[in-house]
C-alpha cells in the first residue's frame, strides 16, 4: 500500500512540472552563459591575463545582443580574475555598471549569424565573424585579437547554450 501511494505522489509531482525553454539571451539564459564560462577551462585558464585589464575596477563586461532587439535587450556577463583566473561572477540583464570600452565588450549579430557564430561554422569563426562584419564589436579590438582563441570559445558558448531562439525577444 505504501509503495502505491508514493508512486501516486511521484507521479502526482511530475504532472505538475512545467518546463520552460529559455529565450535566447534573456537573462535567464546568461545566468547559465556564465555558469557555462566557468566550466570551461579554456575560457578559465587562458584569459586569466586579459580579465585582469579591467581599469582596476575588478571587473570586465561583456554586453551581447540580438540585433533584431536592439540595445534594450542587452544581457551582461561580469568577468573577473580571480587567483589568476578569468571567473564569470555576474550573468543577466545589464546591472548598471558603466561600460568602457578601453576594456569591456559590446557585441551584437543578427540571429543568423549568432547560429553560425555559436556552431563555429567556416567563416563564422571568431576572426571571420569580426572580418566579414557577422558579429558587430565594440571594445578593444588589439586586446581581443590576442586572445582570438579563448575568444572563440566564448563565442561559441552561444549555440552551446541551451535556448530557443524564437521570433520573441527577451524581456
Amino acid at each position: 500500500m505504501l509503495k502505491k501511494l508514493s508512486l501516486v505522489a511521484l507521479m502526482t509531482v511530475g504532472a505538475s512540472v512545467t518546463i520552460t525553454a529559455t529565450e535566447f539571451m534573456d537573462a535567464s539564459w546568461a545566468k547559465s552563459t556564465c555558469d557555462a564560462w566557468n566550466k570551461n577551462a579554456t575560457l578559465t585558464n587562458k584569459l586569466g591575463k586579459w580579465s585582469s585589464n579591467d581599469k582596476k575596477r575588478g571587473y570586465k563586461i561583456i554586453q551581447i545582443y540580438r540585433t533584431e532587439c536592439g540595445k534594450s535587450s542587452k544581457i551582461q556577463l561580469n568577468i573577473s580574475n580571480k587567483n589568476g583566473k578569468a571567473i564569470c561572477t555576474y550573468g543577466g540583464k545589464p546591472d548598471g555598471k558603466k561600460v568602457n570600452t578601453d576594456v569591456d565588450y559590446v557585441m551584437h549579430a543578427s540571429d543568423k549569424d549568432w547560429t553560425c557564430i555559436g556552431k563555429g561554422s567556416f567563416g563564422c569563426g571568431a576572426m571571420g565573424a569580426m572580418a566579414s562584419g557577422k558579429l558587430k564589436f565594440s571594445g578593444p579590438k588589439m586586446e581581443a585579437m590576442s586572445v582570438m582563441g579563448p575568444f572563440e570559445a566564448f563565442l561559441k558558448l552561444t549555440g552551446k547554450v541551451a535556448s530557443t531562439k524564437s521570433k520573441n525577444c527577451p524581456k
